[in-house]
């Protein structure tokens, strides 16, 4: 099957042909391209039969492409692809957002369009490199390769203080990056002669299958817990994990509104789907004999998150903020190791991507309009934006998790399925503390749209608010209703991605 090689070809010479083309064409071409792989990526979803976990089971990878790329050592480092039940939706998700991002871009983007559309075609490569690749070192280079393209996108097109922005969110990433992958190496040489390539099903079976053995003064359990916590705090940072997480807000705050979409609803997935395929896979026995400690760490992002956002006026700081305290459930769902938790919080990732998108894009359009997004500076927007409002409260709502939405279905799903952990000690205390998680949520945002969209109009900046245009409405009324389809009829997606998640319950040797 050559899909995934056509879609990543298909997409990196799509960048190739915008960073090429005459800026006035830029946006509008860019958009179109980005179709191919959206269509193509629908298609997979369509064809896809495969069942089980791509790393544990034969015959469980989907559109499967494999061959010899490089000898390095006694490493045969492959071309290796393919999708199961927990990358093909993230697939998706990467270029259902990318298309959508792309058009809410036509307004606030006005200058150096070729290379602005370019760089977030080339980002959309390398995601989609990281959810299909299946050897260790070709992941890794897609891995890396998203810094480039979020750097400059950041750097140029941001705000103010773009540069320390993008900076700081470089340093961290690529310091976390090296943390991460020392981590692994750490694994893969402790497997000694057994290992022959560095594919992920082959890592993470001999490391289950009791391959492990000492390496340097560790022994193979102090080797297990080592490689674990080094790759634990690497993906942490890209979450983010509090208390990993101060680069996230300044990112956000200076990026242009679609980088942001793209930011939280795909990047910090990748932390998270690394998380389930590193550490909760590889090395499942370590987490389940620390489950406590992780369980903790997923409780502190989610109240904590929903605190700092409490406290804040800028409404992309808040939201934000929000992403923070919603990962936190994906942790807690990860640690918890039932059916429901794990499946819920792969479900997470995708609603998060999806309400999270759909929140930065509404607060753009009230920003292309007001030049505003301090609460306090403008109020009333209701009676001028109509439309726009009126999705903001919607997506503000699927956030507090309301029913018939896919946040609902995403956070019922971790909490029954953390309520029922029997790794995690006192289990039910862990996700009731979480749950009021929701109230502070309910609390922040009901605050800022009351301030910020109801009451009397008024706005501080000298700006005439008109509905915003179909362009700009448009991708907010997509992503909502697949917001709204994935909370009326989860199995969508929720059935593959138990399908290639149960697999995981077994957790490996002790």
């Amino acid at each position: 099957m050559v899909m995934i090689e056509a879609l990543l070809a298909v997409t990196l010479a799509a960048a190739g042909v915008v960073f090429l083309a005459p800026n006035r064409y830029a946006a509008k071409l860019a958009t179109a391209l980005s179709l191919i792989p959206l269509v193509g990526s629908l298609y997979m979803w369509s064809e896809f039969t495969a069942s089980g976990n791509a790393l544990l089971e034969e015959g469980a990878v989907a559109f499967e492409s494999v061959f010899t790329w490089l000898q390095l050592g006694q490493y045969e480092l492959q071309w290796y692809v393919g999708l199961d039940g927990v990358s093909l939706p993230l697939l998706v998700l990467t270029t259902v957002l990318t298309t959508l991002a792309l058009i809410s871009s036509w307004t606030p983007i006005d200058e150096r369009q070729s290379q602005f559309y370019g760089l977030m075609l080339l980002m959309e490569v390398a995601l989609l490199g990281v959810f299909t690749a299946l050897d260790f070192f070709l992941w890794f280079v897609f891995w890396e390769g998203v810094l480039i393209p979020m750097y400059f996108l950041i750097g140029i097109w941001g705000g103010p203080r773009r540069k320390y922005a993008a900076v700081k969110f470089l340093v961290y990433t690529n310091v976390a990056s090296l943390v991460m992958f020392i981590g692994l190496f750490a694994l893969i040489f402790g497997l000694g002669d057994s290992l022959s390539t560095l594919a992920l099903p082959d890592i993470a079976q001999a490391v289950r299958g009791g391959g492990l053995g000492g390496f340097a003064f560790f022994d193979a359990a102090a080797l297990k817990t080592f490689a674990f916590v080094l790759m634990f705090a690497g993906f942490a940072v890209k979450v983010p994990v509090v208390p990993f997480h101060t680069w996230l807000p300044d990112a956000h705050v200076e990026a242009p509104t679609p980088v942001s979409v793209i930011l939280a609803g795909v990047l910090l997935k990748m932390g998270t789907y690394a998380l389930l395929r590193f550490n909760f896979t590889m090395l499942a026995d370590v987490a389940r004999s620390n489950a406590n400690i992780i369980a903790a760490f997923g409780v502190l992002s989610v109240i904590y998150g929903a605190m700092l956002a409490l406290s804040q006026r800028d409404l992309k700081r808040i939201v934000a903020y929000s992403s923070i305290s919603s990962m936190g459930y994906v942790i807690l769902g990860l640690v918890a190791f039932t059916p429901h938790s794990f499946g819920g919080a792969t479900f997470q990732m995708i609603s998060h991507g999806l309400i999270s998108g759909l929140m930065f894009m509404a607060v753009g359009v009230i920003y292309n309009a007001t030049h505003t997004r301090m609460v306090g500076d403008m109020s009333g927007m209701a009676d001028r934006m109509p439309w726009t409002v009126g999705i903001f409260l919607a997506a503000a709502f699927g956030y507090m998790g309301l029913p018939l939405m896919s946040g609902f279905a995403a956070e019922v799903l971790v909490f029954i399925g953390s309520f029922q952990s029997t790794v995690i000690a006192g289990a039910p205390v862990y996700t009731m503390v979480a749950m009021f998680g929701i109230v502070v949520v309910a609390g922040y945002l009901l605050w800022a749209m009351q301030r910020t969209l109801f009451g009397a109009y008024s706005l501080e900046t000298d700006y005439d608010v008109t509905p915003a245009p179909f362009h700009e409405v448009a991708p907010l009324v997509v992503l909502l209703l697949l917001v709204i389809l994935l909370g009326v009829a989860p199995d969508i997606a929720y059935g593959m991605i138990q399908d290639a998640t149960e697999p995981l319950l077994g957790g490996g040797v002790a």
